[in-house]
């Protein structure tokens, strides 16, 4: 090195030195590390009621729905509804032609008025007169084989005294025998005409009417399936036809949909069908509809669903003024099991542990140092939840600030000071 080089560095050698020399003593010995405080939100838990809310998605369906089809293949008449139209059970929605099957009908009315007149004839006349005339003859043969037997008893006596010769009492014999083959023949005839022919002519003639009655009623009906009216009470939401159009037997011309009330029909957990009853409360949230709409329980599946293994409910909800339609899709909230006087705190202050199962909760110790606590849980909705193990209302559980804390941080409970802001420059130079 140069000496001019040495002589350049000599005073700035001097000047650490003398800086050296002033120094504090006491800059030696190294300052202890405060412990840092995390700024949390707390509470002690608090105790009321507390309701299990089970949700799930569902659709509006209508409480009861037709979807009404002519038994018949025929022309439309007339049309006496449009889309919208409401309707009363029994009402006359559609009418077909049917100048043929009028006639039909007719005609077979006039076939079922004289068979009814036939059977009246047959019944009333021909067979009580045919029963009269048999019991006539009857009496009759029995009054002559009496006269016959008479006369033959006395002519036995005056032959006997050698009165009359034998040939008068053969004749009066051969009268006798005649006798009582009429009056046999009458017996029997009597005996038919009661056990055989007038029932039979009876079972004919009802029979006949009867016969006559049924086609008369089939053409009744086939002019009948011309006329199509509604079987509920609700509104037409479809009309697929106009007037002049052909309806085809078994295609539905007209739907009717009784929306007075809705149904919302959805499918849960067997657990959580098991808390449920029938009129429970629930509410069913309606796009387009501010706040969630009343509904209660209507119907509680007695089966499981056999492809998903779950429980069909369904909820009613109310629909006097046709506010809400079917088809909406919806998202639904029954209140479940509850719990009176149940020991609660904040949802968002229950953690998961690292094995995803177990929860817990961090609770702030009379150190003011936050502890790690195990906690069971029992109903749960998304503001609060029931614990049914772990803590106690004296505790004081961490509700903000706590997440991914480590046990045994030093906490302070309330809001972190605002940082000072650092002053401005104006850009000058000093």
């Amino acid at each position: 090195m140069k000496p001019s080089h040495l002589i350049r560095s000599a005073p700035h050698a001097l000047l650490f030195s003398a800086v050296a020399l002033f120094l504090p003593l006491g800059c030696n010995k190294p300052e202890s590390t405060p412990t840092p405080e995390v700024y949390v939100q707390a509470i002690h838990p608090t105790r009321g009621s507390i309701s299990e809310q089970i949700t799930a998605d569902a659709t509006l369906a209508p409480l009861a729905q037709a979807a009404i089809s002519p038994k018949i293949t025929a022309p439309v008449k007339k049309f006496y509804i449009q889309r919208g139209s409401h309707v009363k059970a029994g009402q006359l929605l559609v009418t077909l032609e049917n100048s043929d099957l009028q006639a039909a009908a007719l005609d077979n009315k006039g076939a079922y008025t004289a068979a009814q007149g036939a059977y009246a004839t047959e019944t009333r006349a021909q067979v009580p007169a045919n029963l009269i005339k048999a019991q006539t003859d009857l009496a009759q043969a029995k009054a002559n084989l009496d006269l016959n037997q008479s006369i033959v008893n006395g002519r036995s006596q005056l032959f006997a005294q050698g009165a009359i010769p034998g040939r008068d009492l053969d004749t009066a014999k051969a009268a006798l025998v005649q006798a009582q083959a009429a009056y046999d023949i009458a017996k029997q005839s009597l005996t038919a005409i009661e056990q055989v022919a007038g029932k039979a002519a009876l079972e004919s003639a009802q029979g006949q009417l009867t016969s006559a009655k049924g086609k008369y009623l089939g053409a009744q009906a086939q002019l009948s399936y011309t006329e199509i009216r509604s079987p509920i009470n609700g509104v037409v939401t479809d009309r697929s036809l106009f007037a002049g159009e052909t309806a085809s037997a078994g295609t539905a011309v007209v739907t009717v949909m009784d929306t007075s009330a809705l149904l919302a029909k959805l499918h849960i957990s067997q657990m959580q069908a098991q808390q449920l009853s029938l009129g429970a409360a629930a509410t069913i949230t309606i796009p387009g509809v501010a706040n969630p709409v009343p509904a209660k329980v209507s119907l509680i599946s007695p089966a499981l669903d056999p492809g998903s293994t779950t429980v069909e409910v369904w909820l009613r909800l109310e629909n006097p003024k046709g506010l809400f339609k079917a088809g909406t899709p919806v998202h639904t909230s029954i209140t479940g099991r509850t719990a009176a006087n149940a020991l609660l705190i904040p949802a968002e202050a229950v953690q998961t542990a690292q094995d995803g199962t177990s929860k817990f909760v961090m609770v702030i110790g009379p150190d003011s140092i936050a502890h790690q606590r195990t906690v069971t849980l029992g109903i749960q909705t998304p503001d609060e939840v029931q614990i049914l193990n772990g803590v106690s209302p004296s505790d004081m559980v961490i509700t903000a600030g706590g997440y991914a804390m480590d046990d045994g941080t030093k906490v302070k409970i309330g809001k972190p000071p605002a940082e000072k802001a650092a002053p401005k420059t104006d850009g000058g130079n000093d």
